[in-house]
């Protein structure tokens, strides 16, 4: 199922930074390791699992291959989100009302 790749290439957090850096805009991988302690086949390796995870696309241009955020990585996300988001007014609610008991 690929929301679990999804889920478990972001629970890396070296790998959400690379994602953070790429939702700001595009950029080839030696401007990804920037202001990061990563070695260049390491960043390979992070970017070859958010690729896999549909979450990073590439695009080769010359020599130099650069990377974005995929739009339909993040659709899934936000499907998977929407599905559970119906129930927090209600829990909100439930609890606001707990609390209350319990300062009564």
């Amino acid at each position: 199922m690929i929301e679990n790749d999804v889920f478990k290439a972001l629970a890396d957090p070296t790998r959400r930074s690379i994602f953070e850096k790429l939702a700001d805009g595009g950029r080839n991988a030696s401007a990804l390791r920037e202001g990061m302690r990563i070695s260049q086949p390491a960043m390979s390796q992070h970017l070859s699992v958010l690729r896999k995870a549909r979450l990073v696309r590439e695009e080769r241009q010359g020599r130099f291959v650069n990377y974005e955020v995929d739009p339909e990585g993040l659709a899934l996300i936000a499907g998977w989100l929407a599905r559970y988001r119906a129930y927090w007014p209600a829990r909100i609610d439930a609890l606001k009302a707990l609390l209350k008991d319990m300062d009564s």
